[in-house]
């Protein structure tokens, strides 16, 4: 029993359970007196009550207290999307007026708590932060919560149970709008050359003008960006096809618009790894010899490659009485291969090919033409190659980058990179497959002159051994030797002929990792790790990164092999980054290209409502005024036009106990005794009969 600071404790002399046995017999014992009429029965009631108070042994406790101030806990949003428009001028008013009204609360004091971002994208952890508060302080002092943000949280499952009421004060306006791009869906994997499709919208929130359509813009790499007029508000699937193999980025975005809230998710990355469903190669080999097996067993090992190959068994000088048509098993279909079907073959190979007359002149200016519009040439020469039956006396000398001289060095070499080589994505780090001894010998190099491309390797006195050159759109490597096939058979050790032909082919094929100027980056959580890839002599130029908000960083990059550079830089933040160097632009995505924060930016305090109303809280907005702080009472309204509640909760420190008995024994025996003397004299007169005379 309590009354204010005094209170009556009980310490019963037995056990509760005998107490009430006790207690159970006296009533017994009383209901059997009142049934019988005794009269004393008052007396015997009070005395039954003395004595069972006394085994109870009340006590009088008096409490020294010190009243405790009462916490309201102001849970400030910072995160990302408190930064967009003037909320984050909003917010700073309204922390200034709540100060100053909490101040004006006898006995109130006020716990600012502030939040950011949560780690990996995790978006506003409001709850958390309103938890962890809580956490801190006595429940019994929490008088009330307020939350100042755009009610955009992500972590509503983990709200606490309030012993207050909780309030939001929302930032924004009414009258925000924003668009977004939303990719729905999108292969991580596709074959080149095929149609892909992508399905995604674009979405308006807000008071958005109404607006039927928008442009959107889609590039992949470097390439010139298309632009589609789409509808807004409706899923679509826009087409797509993957230019080259490896991985593709896709940069996907729609133009800012007058009013637009942000930008943030106005742009996507999108990272496709195209592949081809089959490398078509046409092997065309101008006479037998030892390389042309291993030419053959090198692209026939590869389950990947589609080879079509013809060798020239015979040339047509060499006469004799065998009927052309009995020459060969199979025609050799040179007009469906060189007019029909050129443009199906990724690669093309003359391995020691001449002018025999098999190829009229006009298919070899298809060839020239299918170079020019992307296809790649690869031609492996021998002896031929000096002579007037040379390739380079046809029309394909419009797109070779050297020039024969008519002169073979027959003598043994070693092929080695030339300076150009070493940086060259194609050549750089062969050495390092080297065996102790270097490379196996070579015994004949074809004499060229350069006229165009990168001389990448070296024969004799640094004479061109392999010759890169682009032509338009497409790609010609010349091997001026027909003896790589002593790597294959070990001869001296060997050397790598099949990592050679692979980094070849898909140099030639256009793979975004063997480009010679390359810009690429890598990420890990929000570590960036950028490469830049040249052949240039000197360093590029420092790197420029422009962050989400438009912020930019310049970075010099250090040079970690020949002819590549790298660096590491710690993104300050989720989002779309802009990398750009010299004449290369690349776009990467550091977690999803619209975090969380900026998937959906109009304040809202919708989400937020079935946690404030049972607090009896409130929601209003900042715009529409700054609300006062008021005490209200415990189940009363804690909120109204222009104000909102807290409430008082009386809390309170025990400083000091001062603990006496009720009464003294010996009075309780007094009053019991006396009591059961008067019940016992009551009753003895009524009993007892007259004297008769």
């Amino acid at each position: 029993m309590n009354f204010g600071n005094t209170s009556l404790p009980l310490n019963p002399l037995v056990a509760w359970p005998v107490l009430y046995l006790l207690t159970a017999l006296a009533l017994l014992g009383l209901t059997i007196a009142i049934w019988r009429g005794l009269s004393g029965a008052w007396f015997r009631i009070l005395t039954a009550l003395i004595l069972l108070t006394s085994i109870a042994n009340p006590s009088l406790q008096q409490e020294d207290r010190t009243l405790l101030s009462d916490i309201v806990l102001l849970i400030v949003d910072e995160s990302a999307s408190q930064t967009l428009s003037d909320r984050a001028t909003q917010t700073a008013e309204a922390i200034t007026r709540i100060k100053a009204s909490v101040a004006k609360i006898p006995n109130t004091e006020l716990r600012i708590v502030r939040f950011q971002d949560g780690n990996e994208n995790a978006g506003s952890l409001a709850m958390t932060a309103l938890a962890k508060a809580l956490a801190k302080e006595p429940r019994a002092r929490i008088a009330g919560a307020i939350l100042l943000s755009d009610g955009r949280i992500h972590d509503l499952d983990l709200a606490p149970d309030l012993p207050a009421p909780l309030h939001l004060l929302l930032t924004g306006k009414k009258t925000d709008w924003d668009r977004r791009l939303i990719i729905k869906s999108a292969p991580a994997f596709a074959i080149m050359n095929e149609e892909v499709r992508l399905a995604l919208r674009i979405e308006d929130e807000g008071t958005a003008p109404g607006a039927q359509e928008a442009d959107l813009t889609i590039a992949v790499d470097d390439a010139e960006p298309q632009i589609y007029r789409i509808p807004v508000g409706q899923d679509i699937e826009l087409p797509v096809r993957l230019p080259h193999g490896g991985m593709n980025v896709l940069q996907i975005s729609i133009p800012k618009e007058e009013g637009e809230l942000t930008d943030r998710n106005n742009a996507a990355v999108v990272q496709i790894n195209g592949v081809r469903d089959r490398l078509r190669v046409l092997l065309i080999s101008g006479e037998p010899h030892a390389g042309e097996r291993v030419w053959r067993n090198l692209l026939k090992s590869d389950a990947s490659v589609d080879l079509v190959h013809f060798t020239i068994m015979r040339p047509p000088e060499k006469q004799d009485d065998t009927p052309i048509s009995e020459l060969s098993l199979i025609a050799f279909p040179t007009r469906e291969l060189f007019i029909e079907k050129i443009n199906k073959f990724d690669l093309i190979i003359f391995d020691r090919y001449s002018m025999q007359g098999i190829l009229p002149m006009s298919y070899l200016e298809n060839v020239s033409n299918y170079v020019r519009k992307g296809g790649t040439v690869l031609i492996t020469a021998g002896p031929e190659f000096g002579t007037v039956d040379s390739l380079w006396h046809s029309p394909l000398a419009e797109v070779l980058p050297v020039e024969p001289t008519a002169r073979i060095i027959e003598e043994g070499f070693r092929p080695k990179l030339t300076d150009l080589g070493k940086r060259h994505p194609v050549t750089e780090g062969l050495e390092a497959l080297a065996p102790k001894d270097g490379w196996g010998r070579w015994f004949r190099l074809v004499e060229v002159k350069p006229i165009a491309g990168q001389v990448v390797m070296s024969g004799p006195d640094d004479r061109p051994l392999l010759v890169l050159n682009r032509v338009g759109e497409g790609r010609v490597a010349v091997l001026a030797s027909d003896q790589a096939w002593l790597w294959s058979r070990g001869y001296e050790g060997g050397g790598p002929q099949l990592e050679l032909l692979r980094r070849l082919a898909h140099w030639m094929l256009k793979e975004p990792e063997l480009e010679e100027e390359a810009l690429t980056a890598t990420v890990q959580g929000q570590n960036q790790t950028i490469t830049r890839r040249s052949i240039a002599p000197t360093p590029p130029s420092d790197l420029t990164i422009t962050s989400p908000d438009g912020t930019t960083t310049t970075v010099q990059m250090q040079q970690a092999g020949p002819g590549r550079y790298q660096t590491s830089w710690q993104a300050p933040m989720m989002g779309l980054y802009r990398l750009e160097q010299d004449n290369l632009t690349r776009m990467i995505a550091v977690g999803p290209s619209a975090p969380k924060e900026f998937e959906r930016t109009i304040a809202s305090g919708e989400e937020l409502a079935s946690i404030i109303s049972p607090t009896n809280g409130d929601i209003q907005r900042l715009e529409e005024g700054i609300p006062d702080i008021r005490t209200v009472r415990e189940g009363r309204p804690a909120s109204g036009r222009g104000w909102i509640g807290i409430i008082p909760r009386g809390a309170y420190a025990t400083e000091d106990i001062s603990v006496v008995p009720l009464l003294p024994t010996w009075l309780w025996l007094i009053l019991s005794t006396t009591l059961a003397l008067a019940a016992w004299l009551l009753e003895g007169r009524k009993t007892t009969p007259r004297n008769s005379l």
